[in-house]
């Protein structure tokens, strides 16, 4: 199972940090993806982290704002999100990649992945 969780309301500017739980299943064999979804639209990849954190992948829209870690003995990735914008708003879910690294482009393809969490809603406005 994976939980994120860590939403809430900010305003622009502002920063966030997301967490996301993992159980019940050998955390530090997975790579973890954190994927956004906004009303009417579909979900979009937001960063990707490998096990050994040795390998990560941003959106073009977040790079430079948000950083993805993960403690592998807590089970846990973070996603810290800074200078939030307007267009940030969104359901932020976490999921697992089974395998081996994605190639470059393939960690932001949802089908990709093979368990989701609940998503844990992220509000920026003034």
């Amino acid at each position: 199972q994976l939980q994120a969780s860590g939403g809430g309301l900010v305003q622009p500017g502002g920063s966030l940090r997301l967490s996301c739980a993992a159980s019940g299943f050998s955390f530090d064999r997975y790579g973890i993806g954190w994927f956004r979804q906004a009303p009417g639209k579909g979900r979009e990849g937001v960063s990707y982290i490998s096990v050994s954190g040795g390998r990560i992948f941003y959106a073009n829209s977040v790079k430079g704002r948000f950083a993805v870690s993960r403690e592998n003995a807590k089970d846990t990735v973070y996603l810290q999100m800074n200078s939030l914008k307007v267009e940030d708003t969104a359901d932020y879910f976490c999921a697992r990649y089974p395998g081996s690294n994605p190639i470059a482009g393939l960690w932001a393809v949802p089908s990709q992945y093979d368990s989701w969490g609940q998503g844990t809603q992220v509000t920026v406005s003034s």
